[in-house]
């Protein structure tokens, strides 16, 4: 094992351009699914004809499936049907679809854990559905969902990896770059082990977060 020569300042600089990459692509699929899971959950909670079983088959659908092969989908099936898009673009998209179906079935699954008297006693007071579910239902929910959220969040934090398949530049993929270069045999086991210490440190920061907001909700 070289860990000086693995450790160069250009092999750090390439890797952290690629946990950049990762970052982005992460942050921007978070939000996505976090916005997108909501709307799913909310809807298949309140049981709207129709469309809810539509979402509910959807969702079960995408649940188990491989992220994987949502992944080659975007990338090397839609251009079939004149789709084309770039590794990054495929890589939002199919983790924004794999991680809404997730978040979805935890936002509803935060939504039922509220029992129906707080829905009762909001329509008793004068409250309509909506807002008895965003001023009643949706703040005691979002207090359960936290963690089961975040840990979804460090999930796909870290299948952002699975990129790689697509040559998605992230941190795995310019990790494979450095130690596939001549030589670079004796650099596999120090690049492993910075990018999982840079998983870890985000991650854990991540969680630490999670506990806070916990903490603040209770």
């Amino acid at each position: 094992m070289d860990f000086a020569g693995a450790y160069t300042p250009d092999h750090l600089k390439f890797l952290l351009e690629g946990f950049l990459v990762t970052l982005k692509v992460a942050g921007i699929a978070i939000v996505l699914s976090f916005i997108i899971g909501g709307l799913i959950g909310t809807i298949r909670y309140a049981k709207i004809p129709i469309l809810s079983q539509i979402l509910a088959i959807l969702v079960e659908l995408i649940r188990n499936v491989p992220l994987l092969l949502i992944i080659f989908f975007t990338f090397f099936a839609l251009p079939e049907v004149g789709i084309k898009l770039t590794p990054t673009m495929a890589a939002i998209i199919a983790l924004t679809i794999f991680e809404s179906a997730m978040l979805s079935e935890v936002i509803r699954s935060g939504l039922n854990s509220i029992h129906n008297g707080q829905i009762e006693a909001g329509r008793s007071s004068g409250l309509s559905y909506i807002q008895t579910l965003w001023h009643i239902v949706l703040p005691q929910a979002l207090r359960r969902m936290v963690p089961p959220i975040v840990s979804q969040f460090i999930s796909l934090l870290k299948d952002t990896s699975l990129a790689v398949v697509i040559s998605l530049s992230e941190l795995m993929h310019n990790g494979g770059v450095i130690y596939a270069q001549p030589g670079g045999d004796k650099f596999i086991m120090p690049i492993f082990i910075l990018i999982a210490g840079m998983y870890f440190v985000v991650n854990y920061a991540l969680s630490i977060i999670a506990r806070r907001l916990e903490l603040k909700t209770t």
